[in-house]
């Protein structure tokens, strides 16, 4: 078996979910997800396949978005895992959905950070070990660090 890192590609401002899932039905049911979670979503996901045909299945509203997640699928190359790129939301707002989804069986991740995930691989295919999400702690955080974070998330609108 051997181990292996792959990044993900994508613009620095685009945010990401990685999942692993268990069945074909996941990527109408996922698209289905997304469009009820966030009128007007710009979203592209990626299947892949882990049996029979075993192709990259894919499905979204945006075309940049699409061949991101299918590119960055074909790179990550492992059976039953998923990934969606979100143009216009953020993970957040559709989280908890994708979680419910009847197929997904784990996140690994869902960041707009830089981010490696971790493969093995052996003959019979690859799987996903884990992910390497943006950078290690450069400290700890002190009063100016809390005033700025709490003004960040009033000004995105997720306080009030």
């Amino acid at each position: 078996m051997e181990i292996k890192t792959v990044p993900i590609t994508k613009p620095e401002d685009v945010n990401f979910i990685l999942g692993q899932t268990h069945f074909i039905k996941t990527a109408e049911d996922l698209c289905e997800i997304l469009v009820s979670a966030v009128p007007g979503i710009k979203f592209g996901l990626a299947f892949c396949e882990a049996s029979g045909a075993c192709l990259i299945r894919h499905e979204g509203t945006d075309d940049e978005m699409v061949k991101l997640a299918a590119d960055n699928a074909k790179n990550i190359g492992a059976g039953h895992s998923f990934i969606i790129f979100l143009k216009n939301a953020y993970p957040i707002n559709v989280l908890n959905a994708i979680k419910n989804c009847p197929e997904v069986c784990r996140i690994f991740c869902a960041t707009a950070n830089p981010c490696q995930v971790i493969i093995a691989e052996s003959e019979q295919g690859r799987g996903i070990l884990g992910v390497i999400d943006g950078s290690s702690p450069k400290g700890t955080e002190d009063e100016e660090g809390k005033k700025w974070r709490k003004e960040l998330l009033r000004k995105i609108g997720y306080k009030r």
